[in-house]
C-alpha cells in the first residue's frame, strides 16, 4: 500500500478511546500527538442527546492533544456519520508533534473541526458519561497525556452534569472505574468531590 492510500483521523475527544473507536468502525495503529493550529473547546454540537461535546477550531498559536488513528478509507462514511455537525478537513504533517520518538506514518491526515463554538448550557451540559470515555482513553497514553487534555481544553466553567446514573452519551462505558477520573476532574470541573463520587450502577 502506498502512502497515498493510507488515511488517518486525528481523534481529540472520544475517538482517543480505543473501545469507543471500535463501536464505529475498523481502525489500525495509533500515535499520540499534539495538533498545532487548532484549539479544543467544549461546544454544543447537537442538541440530540442533551449534552455538549469537544470540538476544535482554527487558532494559529494554540494546540491540543489527540491520537492519530489509521482508518481504512472505506470506513470513513461510518466516522463521518458519527461526527455529524463537524467538517472534515486535511491537516498537514507539519502541524503534528509526537509524544514518542516514533516517526509518524506517511499518508493523508484528517481532522473533524468546527468554525464556531456554542458554549454549553444547562440543557446541553458537559456530561460525565462522555467525559469518562475521553479521559479513560487519554489514560491509555499516560497521566501526562490525560493532564494535557484537561489543560488544553477550554470551557471548564460551563455547566457539568454527573449523569452516570442515567447516561446521556450513547457510547457510554459504564464499566469504567471512576475513582482515578474523579481525582483528575476535581481541579477543573464545577462539581464537588461528593458530586463526582456518584458512579455507574453495577
Amino acid at each position: 500500500m502506498s502512502a497515498l492510500d493510507r488515511h488517518f483521523i486525528l481523534g481529540y475527544g472520544s475517538l482517543i478511546n480505543g473501545e469507543s473507536r471500535a463501536k464505529t468502525g475498523e481502525t489500525g495503529k495509533v500515535w499520540p500527538v499534539k495538533l498545532h493550529g487548532f484549539e479544543r473547546h467544549w461546544s454544543v454540537m447537537s442538541v440530540e442527546y442533551g449534552m455538549s461535546s469537544v470540538a476544535v477550531i482554527h487558532a494559529a498559536e494554540k494546540a491540543c492533544n489527540g491520537v492519530l488513528v489509521e482508518v481504512p478509507y472505506d470506513q470513513f462514511p461510518l466516522f463521518d456519520e458519527r461526527e455529524q455537525g463537524y467538517q472534515r478537513a486535511v491537516i498537514d504533517a507539519k502541524q503534528l508533534t509526537t509524544y514518542q520518538d516514533h516517526p509518524l506514518p506517511e499518508g493523508t491526515y484528517w481532522v473533524y473541526h468546527t468554525d464556531d463554538v456554542v458554549d454549553p448550557h444547562h440543557e446541553c451540559p458537559i456530561a460525565l458519561s462522555y467525559l469518562d470515555v475521553i479521559l479513560s482513553g487519554c489514560l491509555e497514553h499516560g497521566d501526562d497525556f490525560a493532564q494535557d487534555f484537561l489543560t488544553l481544553t477550554k470551557g471548564w466553567a460551563s455547566p457539568l452534569l454527573n449523569d452516570r446514573k442515567a447516561p446521556r452519551y450513547p457510547r457510554v462505558q459504564p464499566e469504567i472505574p471512576t475513582e482515578r477520573l474523579n481525582i483528575l476532574l476535581a481541579p477543573v470541573t464545577t462539581l464537588s468531590i461528593k458530586e463526582l463520587s456518584v458512579t455507574y450502577e453495577s
